[in-house]
């Protein structure tokens, strides 16, 4: 009755905990809520009445015209308008990427451990992913060489900046070193990068696509995570052999992206107080990092190691005592907190036993304490 697909078809389990969390006595650790006070003002009182038309499928061109010239000026990647496709959320690229590249039995190659609902898009279209682990908060390029050449993916998808699920943050001289091998190699590189503008210890390196010299290449942006996620408007960027097929697939999927969205995101971009709204969500969530590092010291100091994150919104701990965080989960909802357990973010989860994620942007620096506490003794007692 259904297509073959169906069967690989899994719910994320990211919605589902964020679902069971809704109750207001849940401390909420698990999904990558921005904090509220941080939501822009949405204003649509002056938007121009044709935007209520159909519109394009690349997009409105202002917009376009400013992701590019940020692409340029900010990040170093060579780029122009032309090459933009404005999305209904960053997701959308994912979901296009694996419609062009992925059939049945496909090689793909991800970091391990990698975003989930990019795995649960990869597993959808039938890949076999090839998870390649990170090595004291970098990927190696020969653990990288070795891979690409035994696996012989059809693309790779790297997150290098603030990495969904583990915080870490590539540095410049490995980027370029991960570049060269990804050129030699020649397959498409896919740069997933929501989390960039959220750095709180210095700015992130150029992206490593901005370094790629031969290979086919798609770059991907959202405003979710710096203006407003209700709006589902992200981007891409894609090399000149790549986008046509993009903007087909779109054609096919959506028509368009919500105009309106796209209109008020421009205007935010465009304000005066962006800037300042940038610097204000830093130290927001920079103060919310800082709270969970010293909650963790205090109560996790023998249950779990850890890397302080210099930006995006996540830590990612290794438990001392393995065990299955799936399992743990359930026993902290039923003590009214939420978190991620690290199983999903892993081709294989039974590699991700033992590892949790924890958000730290949304909660209030009180509730950070309270929760850690009661998660830390939720471990003890297990």
């Amino acid at each position: 009755m259904f297509s073959e697909r169906i069967e690989r078809l899994t719910g994320s389990l990211i919605r589902e905990i964020l679902s069971a969390a809704q109750r207001p006595e849940v401390i909420s650790f698990a999904g990558g809520l921005p904090a509220p006070q941080c939501l822009p003002a949405l204003d649509f009182s002056a938007l121009p009445p044709g935007l209520a038309q159909y519109g394009t499928t690349e997009g409105e061109p202002a917009l376009r015209e400013a992701v590019a010239a940020h692409a340029r000026d900010s990040l170093g990647i060579d780029c122009q308008a032309e090459q933009v496709l404005v999305l209904s959320g960053s997701q959308q690229a994912i979901d296009l990427i694996s419609k062009l590249f992925i059939d049945p039995g496909t090689p793909v190659l991800t970091e391990g451990p990698t975003y989930l609902a990019a795995l649960q898009s990869f597993n959808l279209f039938g890949a076999r992913i090839t998870a390649v682990p990170q090595e004291d908060g970098a990927l190696s390029p020969a653990a990288l060489a070795e891979a690409l050449a035994r696996a012989q993916p059809r693309f790779s998808y790297l997150i290098p900046s603030f990495q969904n699920p583990s915080g870490a943050c590539y540095t410049e001289a490995n980027r370029r070193a991960l570049a060269e091998v990804l050129d030699h190699a020649g397959a498409p590189v896919i740069e997933d990068d929501p989390y960039r503008a959220l750095s709180y210890d210095g700015e992130a390196p150029a992206p490593l696509v901005s370094h790629l010299k031969k290979a086919p290449w798609v770059y991907c942006g959202s405003f979710s995570k710096t203006l407003a996620p209700g709006l589902r408007v992200g981007f891409l960027i894609a090399s000149p052999d790549l986008y046509p097929y993009l903007v087909k697939i779109k054609q096919s999927t959506d028509l368009h992206t919500n105009r309106p969205g796209q209109w008020q995101v421009l205007q935010l971009l465009q304000s005066p107080d962006f800037p300042a709204h940038l610097d204000r969500l830093r130290a927001v969530y920079r103060a919310g990092r800082d709270a969970m590092q010293a909650a963790l010291e205090r109560h996790f100091a023998d249950l779990a190691d850890w890397e302080v994150p210099k930006g995006g919104l996540f830590f990612w701990l290794t438990l001392r005592t393995r065990q299955d965080t799936r399992v743990l989960m359930q026993r902290a909802l039923a003590h009214d907190v939420a978190f991620m357990p690290g199983e999903p973010f892993y081709p294989v989860p039974e590699e991700g036993l033992g590892h949790l994620r924890l958000n730290f942007s949304h909660a209030s620096a009180e509730r950070i304490e309270e929760g850690i506490a009661r998660l830390a003794q939720i471990i003890r007692n297990a």
